[in-house]
């Protein structure tokens, strides 16, 4: 089983400790599902180098957009030698018929009850060339294969997923068209997804759901099993859902202490043409509030390059998260995703101005912008993260944390993410960069 790395890896650009985050959950996940007589690998090209020389049964390959062109070489070099190759994820998913010219297998949408299936044709040497996910539960799936991740290479390797997609529908969403023609929103077991986390080591976890409030009486119900267990987290939510009743009060009771919240635009406008309907008339600022309250640090992601940005949109953006003290920003140049509604709109105005998968990376100017030149708008965004991770906006942004713990905090979890980029890649080329996760453990206990 194989995650290719990012065609980016030969970027100027590439950071290795974004890659080196969190193991390749969704290998491991469908790997439950082989015969204990199996023998499986795992091989996350990210963080080690892929061997080519061996003669296995049989070659699974998770797709990204932009590692797409490496996971067809793969496949290609692969199938020369006559060995069965299995595709699946989210790029498989957009565009089968692409992915079928370099593989023998695809699967369509999620795996957990398309995989199984697959598996036993397999075996009985009468695999088909498509299987299309049918059911969508994951109320009773088979405890992850987390024997087979290579734990020290990660910074993060308590990650771990207990939902699947998303009840809202962005139409700049590339996980939406992955769940589209079904159930796009589920999760798994109060009880299953606590005895995954009882049999965790350590302290901290990230859950990697994009969105963990999304079913308020599950996240209840996790929030509840977990208070007492001395946890340390962290998550994904909506502004709304953030605003609304007491779940985030009850995430903070069971140890969440960072989030990752969609701001992605303050235009009214860009939200209803984007349908991102959550976040209409909502109060950025009063979200900010409420989770500064409870002592939880903000990662805000922000799109730039919707049709109603124009050239300020970058200087009020900036200006607002440091206003505001957002612990860390996420920036991206708006991507139109093929399989998405966003593409599709693009296509059809003819707007889209590259098909080079490597390039769809959320810094790459692939289509026609509206208020902006193509060139303003990659400046704009460079320009963002210059500005925003400056380490005199680092420290103007530290100072309206109300306790020098809190500023601390902010200032440690800042300055290391964006500024120690040659320590985090000593670290990765030693693999011992999971021997630093007690620092992030205790910036996050003191947020």
């Amino acid at each position: 089983m194989i995650l290719p790395s990012l065609a980016e890896a030969d970027s100027p650009f590439f950071r290795p400790i974004k890659y080196a985050l969190f193991p390749p959950l969704g290998l491991a996940t469908l790997a439950a599902y082989c015969s204990p007589d199996d023998e499986v690998q795992i091989v996350d090209q990210h963080v080690e180098r892929l061997q080519l020389d061996d003669r296995p049964d049989l070659i699974c390959l998770q797709v990204y957009i932009t590692n797409a062109y490496r996971a067809y070489a793969i496949a290609d070099h692969y199938r020369r030698q006559g060995i069965h190759v299995l595709m699946g994820g989210l790029h498989v998913t957009a565009l089968p018929e692409e992915a079928l010219r370099h593989a023998d297998t695809v699967i369509i949408g999620p795996g957990e009850e398309a995989f199984p299936r697959f598996l036993a044709d397999f075996r009985a040497r009468c695999p088909q060339r498509i299987y299309t996910a049918k059911e969508r539960q994951i109320d009773d799936i088979p405890p992850v294969r987390r024997d087979l991740i290579k734990r020290s290479r990660y910074f993060v390797p308590n990650s771990l997923v207990v939902s699947r997609g998303c009840p809202h529908h962005c139409d700049f969403c590339y996980k939406d068209a992955f769940y589209q023609g079904g159930k796009s929103y589920y999760t798994s077991r109060v009880d299953s997804a606590l005895k995954e986390i009882d049999d965790m080591p350590g302290r901290h976890l990230y859950f990697l759901d994009d969105h963990l409030l999304g079913n308020p009486s599950f996240a209840r119900g996790l929030f509840e099993g977990m208070r007492g267990m001395n946890r340390v987290f962290q998550g994904a939510a909506t502004v709304k859902s953030i605003l609304e009743g007491d779940l985030i009060e009850r995430a903070r009771d069971a140890g969440l202490r960072s989030i990752f919240v969609g701001f992605e635009t303050f235009s009214q406008e860009n939200l209803r043409s984007e349908h991102k309907y959550q976040n209409l008339a909502r109060d950025y600022a009063a979200c900010v509030h409420r989770l500064h309250e409870l002592g939880i640090m903000i990662n805000g992601s922000f799109v730039f390059g919707m049709d109603h940005d124009d050239a300020d949109t970058f200087r009020r953006t900036v200006d607002w998260g440091l206003e505001h003290a957002i612990t860390t920003a996420t920036f991206h140049v708006l991507t139109p995703y093929p399989g998405t509604r966003l593409f599709e709109r693009m296509d059809a105005a003819g707007r889209i101005v590259s098909r080079d998968w490597s390039r769809y990376d959320t810094r790459t100017v692939v289509f026609q912008p509206v208020g902006l030149s193509p060139e303003a708008l990659r400046q704009g965004y460079e320009w963002a993260y210059e500005e925003f991770y400056r380490w005199a906006n680092i420290f103007r942004s530290c100072a309206h944390d109300d306790t020098l713990e809190h500023r601390l905090a902010h200032l440690l979890y800042t300055g290391g993410w964006k500024k120690m980029e040659p320590f985090w890649n000593i670290l990765i080329r030693t693999r011992v960069l999971n021997a630093t996760l007690p620092l992030l453990e205790s910036i996050l206990s003191h947020g």
